[in-house]
């Protein structure tokens, strides 16, 4: 993509607005569009860095063996009047009447949607076990939205939910789902921590988080200094009465056996082998996808921008002209990237060499490829790496090579 013609507008100052450093990088690099507090919209390079860290959730949940679906925002009040969770969520729970004078819901969660969903088509133990989940948005009335896409007022999850036919199924699909989460946070470049948590509003009696290390976290986590478990809300470790110390987290995934609180209260019954109707058992597994993208920001910049992974960022490399004679070279070079699988981001404006270092450093692509005056003399063309700001001169082929190896390709 040729950078004049992208939707990528920087700006030099820190925005007065920020709260923190994703919060800022995000907005000083077009990642993001701030339409109020707590609302945002997407732009086409954090847009990029969303489905990147979508696909790395499919690709996981799907080998798995769960399903995507995608339900409504919209939901009944019905639907939550029979858990009580209308009342429980009552003061984040965004409400409307529509024309025909139905109270409905801007969906803050899925769990009453998917159990009358599984309700309405399992009845037998023959048709369980399953795992169904989705990628979309959700909307809560947050009293204090902070912290860019840390915390809003719609923000994009990812939500699967298990239902099995007994504990020990659920304990197998928990413990998949475990696993799984364990692989994508790994694959997003983020070095988390796992963690026993409460249940909460969602229920059931099992519950682990997934957590990040962040200077702007809401939670804080307790870590033995002798035996390095980690717990909460404690102040020696239980199992060597060692001091533990505190630090702030992160939260950017939550799995919960649910048990049977959803299908008990909304009736999603089965006949077992024995003919028996019981209620399925559920849990219910949960990742903040946009929240992700702050927790890879908060971990990953430096005094000039951000240094995404290599796994999530917009582009593979930018590729940086700094002599308009040479547009023709590095046109041809980019489609030679580009038919080697590379997404190249092109920078072949008329601006200094300043401004378009300046902007390459904050858009944190993980390769910065340079194209200047002694490429004439030499035939070489420069290579950052983003993260460690190392340098090399390469041939095209080297180059291209370089990057095969990189990207595994």
């Amino acid at each position: 993509m040729q950078y004049s013609k992208s939707f990528i507008f920087t700006v030099r100052e820190d925005p007065k607005v920020a709260e923190c450093v994703s919060h800022k990088l995000l907005l000083k690099g077009s990642f993001l569009y701030m339409v109020s507090s707590g609302i945002y919209s997407y732009l086409p390079l954090g847009l990029r860095v969303l489905e990147n860290v979508s696909n790395i959730i499919r690709k996981h949940m799907n080998a798995s063996g769960a399903q995507e679906i995608l339900m409504s925002a919209l939901q009944p009040i019905e639907i939550w009047q029979k858990t009580g969770r209308d009342e429980v969520l009552s003061e984040v729970m965004l409400r409307f009447k529509d024309r025909k004078n139905r109270t409905l819901v801007l969906g803050p969660t899925h769990e009453e949607e998917v159990t009358e969903i599984v309700k309405k088509h399992i009845s037998s133990y023959k048709q369980l076990p399953r795992i169904l989940y989705q990628i979309q948005t959700k909307f809560r009335d947050e009293a204090r939205p902070r912290f860019g896409v840390v915390r809003s007022c719609e923000f994009i999850m990812k939500d699967a939910y298990s239902f099995d036919v007994d504990e020990e199924g659920l304990a197998r699909n928990y413990e998949a789902m475990r696993s799984a989460y364990q692989a994508i946070f790994k694959e997003c470049g983020l070095n988390f921590i796992m963690t026993e948590a409460e249940s909460g509003a969602m229920g059931g009696n099992v519950s682990h988080e997934f957590m990040v290390p962040a200077e702007i976290g809401e939670d804080m986590l307790c870590e033995c200094q002798k035996c390095g478990k980690h717990f909460k809300d404690m102040s020696n470790c239980p199992e060597c009465d060692s001091k533990l110390n505190e630090r702030r987290m992160i939260e950017i995934g939550h799995v919960f056996k649910l048990g049977t609180k959803y299908s008990k209260a909304q009736e999603a019954l089965f006949i077992d082998k024995d003919g028996v109707r019981k209620p399925v058992i559920m849990g219910c597994y949960g990742i903040g996808v946009s929240r992700v993208l702050a927790a890879i920001v908060e971990t990953n910049y430096d005094d000039k921008g951000v240094i995404w992974p290599k796994s999530v960022s917009p582009f593979d490399v930018q590729f940086v002209c700094l002599d308009e004679k040479l547009i023709p070279e590095a046109s041809s070079m980019v489609e030679s990237l580009e038919r080697n699988g590379f997404n190249v981001l092109f920078d072949e404006r008329s601006e200094p060499a300043g401004v378009k270092f300046n902007d390459a450093y904050l858009l944190g692509n993980p390769y910065i490829v340079i194209i200047g005056k002694n490429y004439a003399s030499s035939k070489k063309i420069d290579l950052e790496i983003r993260k460690t700001r190392q340098k090399t001169s390469l041939s095209e082929e080297e180059l291209i090579n370089f990057l095969k190896n990189e990207y595994g390709k």
